[in-house]
């Protein structure tokens, strides 16, 4: 099996253990490790200035950003999802074996995208969609945005031999703003509720 490919099934399988997980602190470590393993693949396709960006912003930054935030704002570590885990690991699976038969039915350039990279990126990009709608922590759903970037990232990733490395450094810098104001906007909520659980928002009334 070549480094690509292994760095490819790590991928998968760590979106499906995010999908798993009930613990804050678990799935921040497991967003950490998605960035470095996003890292890895693209130093293995000889992009190393991205790569090393990838893995400063996505596997240490971000990560230890939300760790501060959960810590700072005394969230529970675990908060009852909208979706069971068990149906969303099903989902992730079935959106998994969605996207390999999407990547052989698209009319591709051949070699364009590198094998099961396409499936990955579009696996990758569902995992989060269902950690943002299927959590009810802000800082869970944060976290989905994160993981549903990297699968954008990956889609991207073709481009860059294409010379468009400015584009992917400007979507770093874009997402590095989103979650940085996201982080602010969790600690305002939590300095006036008592929780960061958005189900509560149902409750609100004029």
């Amino acid at each position: 099996m070549s480094v690509l490919l292994l760095l490819l099934f790590l991928l998968l399988l760590n979106n499906l253990l995010l999908l798993g997980t009930d613990r804050l602190a678990g799935m921040n470590k497991l967003v950490a490790v998605q960035g470095c393993l996003l890292a890895a693949l693209l130093i293995s396709l000889d992009h190393l200035l991205i790569g090393v960006a990838i893995l400063l912003i996505k596997g240490v930054g971000l990560p230890l950003l939300l760790r501060r935030t959960h810590l700072r704002i005394g969230a529970p570590s675990s908060v009852p999802p909208h979706l069971p885990y068990a149906a969303a690991v099903l989902a992730g699976m079935i959106g998994l074996v969605f996207a390999l038969w999407l990547e052989k039915q698209l009319p591709l350039p051949q070699g364009f995208f590198p094998p099961f990279l396409l499936a990955t990126a579009l696996g990758t990009l569902f995992c989060g969609l269902l950690l943002v709608i299927g959590r009810a922590s802000a800082l869970s759903q944060v976290m989905g945005y994160l993981v549903t970037e990297n699968g954008i990232f990956l889609l991207g990733t073709p481009l860059m031999s294409a010379g468009a490395v400015w584009f992917e450094l400007t979507l770093l810098l874009d997402l590095f703003v989103a979650v940085f104001v996201m982080g602010i906007a969790i600690n305002h909520i939590s300095s006036k509720f008592e929780t960061i659980d958005v189900g509560r928002f149902r409750s609100l009334r004029d």
